[in-house]
């Protein structure tokens, strides 16, 4: 599927050749002059390319309004010689990355395919955390007792003992719990506790 990337600058003939370059390397692309145009824009696109110094907000602050906003979107910040210092306080602020002006073509195509990979993979992980949540949640008040004390580390008789039950019954609890939570294995059943935070 084509991915299609946001950019934002001030200067028409910095869109013009960036645009050309992506189109050429089979993006599609939006183009912004501000970041008032972006925000008020769908956040359809895969990734934002954006230039630091605009009028009005500048790329910093874009960032930041769009990571309250909750917008998940990888963002590059474009930088000229005198924003490096800005340019790595917008990395610790949550920006992917930050090239300089004039830009290698090469190092910014690799750039935002890395940015758009980790995004996809962020999404992945955050589909099936939000699934194991749900089957989680479908767990018995014992059974999520059981659980976060198996993703501990206890063994049955620790747990029987922690529950005041049998260790029999800390067995049938363990075996609904993998049934429900779809876990093959323990190590599954513990990745999934931490994923949850519940480890």
């Amino acid at each position: 599927m084509t991915k299609r990337i946001s950019i934002v600058d001030d200067d028409p003939a910095v869109i013009d050749s960036i645009q050309l370059l992506l189109q050429s390397q089979g993006f599609k692309t939006e183009c912004h002059p501000d970041a008032a145009s972006l925000l008020a824009a769908p956040p359809d696109s895969d990734c934002i390319l954006s230039d630091v110094r605009m009028p009005g907000m500048n790329g910093v602050d874009m960032m930041r309004e769009l990571r309250t906003r909750k917008d998940v979107r990888p963002v590059i910040l474009l930088t000229g010689h005198g924003d490096i210092e800005m340019a790595v306080n917008a990395i610790k602020g949550g920006a992917f990355d930050f090239i300089e002006k004039p830009f290698d073509p090469t190092r910014l195509i690799a750039t935002i395919g890395s940015a758009i990979n980790k995004a996809d993979e962020k999404k992945v992980i955050q589909g099936e955390t939000a699934q194991w949540q749900e089957r989680y949640d479908s767990l018995t008040d014992r059974q999520r007792e059981t659980m976060v004390l198996l993703v501990q580390g206890f063994a049955n008789k620790e747990i029987a003992t922690r529950l005041g039950i049998s260790p029999r019954t800390v067995e049938i609890h363990r075996t609904w719990v993998m049934n429900k939570m779809a876990a093959r294995t323990l190590a599954e059943l513990v990745r999934m506790g931490i994923a949850l935070d519940i480890a």
